[in-house]
């Protein structure tokens, strides 16, 4: 279509060009003038289009619902200023995962251009300052996409602002995937389009600094991870829109030694030869009031200009809100070691008569949200401003059947020193005091604070069994650990700490992240904070430790405890041989099935499981401890040899050996009609292939290499896996149908490293997951395992003749066939 000033143009330049226009030319019996894609008469007046049947929203902008339709008044002194977009699943379909999943989480504008609103998508991965030259060609590279085009309906003139009025009802209705699910689930459950029929705009509402959307989108489906005979899938989701504060938070630089959520940009305007990734914090925005910085300065306490403050949702059940709110205060605490008295505090949500305008999804509060829920756990995201990782907000969720992992947990870690764990049910104030625990735990996520998996082994093992070490310290140096409770500690032992508190770590990193350096840009900080980690160098108590999708460093694990894997391990096994016998007792209850009997005997399974993947970390287990260039020692260091042969003393003993303790005909009458020997299989096959798994050997070959023959190495290892696993071969004893199931996995592992390359990992989980890469064919892997067959062979054929029982002598003659089968394939 043609402008009527376009128009113009051609026919003045006609007689000069005269192909030129032709293209222009309507075809016979079509009219010359062109039609107008807009004309100001397609703007109404204010009142026909936003009419007194319209019910409208007040806030950061107005929202006015009329005639099944949605529309934004957009002032002009909200356009051009970024916004943050959230969007989450806020109801989710079975399979896909916890309800308010977050699927995006992007920067918009709005924009006006000609009659028409944009909204474009900002992003701060590139940067340079604004005064530099550079500048220009970072804003080049950097073209804002245009995620939604909206016609102006209307204008709206009052005594403060101009607005334009848009309608949006199409940019949640329709497939904006920005908006929605994200692209991998889309691949995974091979979604094709959206459902418009069956997609709609639940509620739009408008707070003073937020807009929150909620719509139904319903997916058409090819695999669907339930309700596979819809042959779609329905979620909600939510659209947070939140407008970033005008002067972004100074920042502060991250070091990866002390642990935090961080975000990273790509920053061109700095004094480098080459592109530069700089990283810094998510925190809260705490700053002195400024008749309070001579106090500060002279080390006196004082309260922040703003408080952190969370509050409880009004579905929280009454009795469990103190314990919350503790949780929550918890961590005063730490933040006076930051400066700060009073920084997070605690509170009820109003009342509707209290505050009728008071909700939960208004960004100025944050809340700790009580979702009925049979999801096991508790999470605590946050919303952070991209240009500074200033939090403006979080939302703890809560979801009511955490209470059952905290019973599972603490039942099968401390029932067998601790009276107040041995049952189904506990007393109230039991309860609380481990939900006090896991809020504590969440709200740290929600200061800026990962995991610290590495805090746990800076207590030696036995301290853990000491009353006054326990009392002072706790179960590990933080919270932030996965240091449930107190496995360690035996009968007799006395009152033990049996958790975590907030501990030296914990103040170390508020201190770090949050104490204001005055007068001091974030650059200048930087050396500072070098002295604060320089001067706790070398002390485990302030360590920091990731968390780990595979794990490598055995110093750096989740749900252990104590600086050695094989003697905590041993010591929770002593108390998992207490629990056992008492199960049936303790979970008793008159005209009750057995079904609690059933879910803690599984969860001792899972317990005895932990202990054994503890321990194989330990083997091509290799250290990792932070450092700068400025400080001495490496950063990756391989595990003592004496560490590595005891934990394979360990498995042979406590696992390798069939560990009858947990055979309980008397449970397995109660809750099973069959199971027990499959079940016990799974769990020694499992560590087997933990045990001879690509990574680790590799990392056995690289420690024998760099170490030389002191090492422990790869055919150190799987020789004395062998002798473990057969040494009945050497003394003719029977072999007892679960060490026989044991041997045969072995022979199938081994068969699989001879006939297989390591596996691709997913392109989905690159970014997280961690492991050890070989090329398996050009490695000493398939040699060694192939020596090892050809030993086993020998030993087989040597023996076989020696065993007194039949199914020994048939056992030994099929496993003969099985390894020469490997070693010979075209026999």
């Amino acid at each position: 279509m043609i402008k009527k000033s376009t128009q113009k143009i051609c026919i003045a330049l006609s007689c000069l060009i005269a192909s030129s226009c032709a293209v222009f030319q309507p075809k016979k019996n079509e009219s010359a003038k062109p039609k107008q894609e807009k004309s100001a008469s397609d703007i109404k007046p204010y009142s026909k289009v936003i009419t007194d049947k319209a019910k409208t929203d007040e806030g950061l902008f107005n929202v006015h619902y009329l005639d099944k339709k949605y529309f934004y008044e957009i002032p002009d002194s909200i356009l051009n200023r970024e916004m943050l977009m959230v969007t989450r699943i806020a109801k989710t379909a079975t399979g896909i995962g916890f309800g308010g999943g977050k699927q995006n989480t992007q920067v918009l504008r709005w924009q006006k251009k000609g009659d028409n609103i944009l909204l474009r998508v900002v992003s701060h991965e590139i940067v340079a300052a604004d005064s530099l030259p550079i500048h220009e060609a970072v804003v080049n590279s950097n073209f804002e996409p245009i995620l939604y085009s909206f016609p102006i309906k209307a204008f709206h003139k009052d005594s403060v602002n101009n607005a334009s009025v848009i309608e949006v009802t199409d940019l949640f209705e329709k497939d904006i995937q920005a908006l929605g699910l994200r692209q991998s689930r889309r691949k995974a459950y091979k979604i094709s389009k959206v459902d418009g029929n069956r997609s709609y705009v639940d509620t739009i509402k408008s707070f003073p600094q937020n807009i929150e959307v909620r719509h139904v989108k319903t997916y058409n489906a090819g695999n669907p991870p339930s309700n596979e005979t819809t042959g779609s899938i329905s979620l909600e989701f939510s659209n947070s829109m939140i407008l970033l504060p005008k002067e972004p938070m100074k920042r502060r630089y991250f070091d990866e030694r002390v642990g935090w959520f961080a975000r990273s940009q790509t920053d061109y305007g700095l004094d480098a030869q080459k592109s530069k990734e700089v990283k810094y914090l998510d925190r809260w925005r705490l700053e002195v009031k400024e008749e309070d910085k001579e106090k500060f300065k002279d080390g006196e306490l004082v309260e922040p200009k703003k408080q952190i403050v969370y509050y409880i949702d009004p579905a929280t059940p009454k009795k469990w809100r103190k314990y919350i709110k503790q949780g929550i205060e918890d961590w005063q605490v730490a933040f006076e070691a930051a400066g700060f008295k009073n920084a997070i505090i605690a509170k009820d949500a109003p009342t509707k008569e209290e505050d009728p305008d008071w909700s939960p999804e208004d960004v100025r509060y944050s809340t700790v949200r009580y979702l009925a829920s049979p999801i096991p756990n508790a999470n605590g995201p946050h919303v952070s401003d991209p240009r500074s990782g200033e939090i403006l907000e979080s939302d703890i969720n809560w979801y009511h059947n955490v209470m059952t992992l905290l019973r599972n947990w603490y039942f099968v870690q401390t029932a067998a020193i601790n009276e107040d764990a041995r049952g189904v049910e506990f007393k109230d104030e039991i309860m609380g005091r481990l939900i006090r625990f896991v809020s504590s735990h969440e709200v740290g996520h929600t200061l800026g604070l990962p995991h610290n998996m590495g805090s746990s082994v800076a207590y030696a093992v036995d301290d853990l069994r000491d009353p006054e070490f326990t009392s002072k310290y706790g179960t590990a140096p933080s919270i932030m650990d996965y240091a449930r409770f107190n496995y360690i500690a035996q009968p007799g032992d006395g009152d033990v700490a049996l958790m975590p508190n907030i501990g030296p770590y914990d103040k170390y990193a508020i201190k770090w992240g949050y104490k204001p350096i005055l007068n001091k840009t974030a650059k200048e900080e930087k050396p500072i904070l070098d002295e604060w980690i320089l001067e706790h160098a070398g002390d485990p108590l302030y360590r920091f430790g990731k968390q780990q999708s595979g794990v490598i460093d055995p110093t750096s694990q989740t749900e252990d405890l104590g600086d050695d894997s094989m003697k905590a391990s041993a010591y929770g096994i002593e108390n998992l041989k207490r629990i056992v016998p008492n199960l049936i007792e303790w979970t008793a209850e008159d005209g009750k099935d057995y079904q609690d009997l059933d879910d803690l005997y599984q969860q001792v399974l899972a317990q005895y499981n932990r202990y054994m993947g503890h321990v194989t970390a330990n083997i091509g287990g290799v250290v990792e401890t932070y450092k700068t260039y400025d400080q001495e020692g490496a950063v990756y260091k391989h595990l003592s040899t004496d560490k590595q042969e005891r934990a394979m003393k360990f498995l042979q003993k406590q696992l390798f050996e069939t560990p009858e303790w947990l055979l309980d005909q008397e449970i397995f009458g109660r809750i099973e009609f069959d199971g027990s020997i499959e079940r016990l299989s799974d769990y020694q096959t499992r560590t087997l292939k933990n045990l001879l798994d690509y990574g680790r050997m590799a990392r056995l070959i690289e420690n024998e290499e760099l170490n030389g023959s002191k090492a422990y190495g790869l055919y150190d290892m799987m020789t004395d896996l062998r002798k473990g696993i057969f040494s009945e071969l050497n003394r003719n004893n029977k072999i007892s149908l679960y060490r026989r199931n044991l041997q045969r996995a072995y022979v199938d592992r081994l068969d699989y490293l001879m006939n297989n390359e390591q596996k691709e990992i997913p392109a989905r989980y690159r970014s997280w997951v961690t492991r050890s890469n070989i090329d398996v064919n050009r490695s000493d892997i398939k040699a060694v395992v192939r020596a090892e067959l050809k030993t086993l062979l020998s030993n087989l054929k040597s023996s076989q003749y020696r065993f007194s029982d039949q199914m020994s002598k048939i056992h030994v003659q099929d496993l003969i066939e099985r390894v020469d089968l490997i070693l010979n394939p075209n026999k």
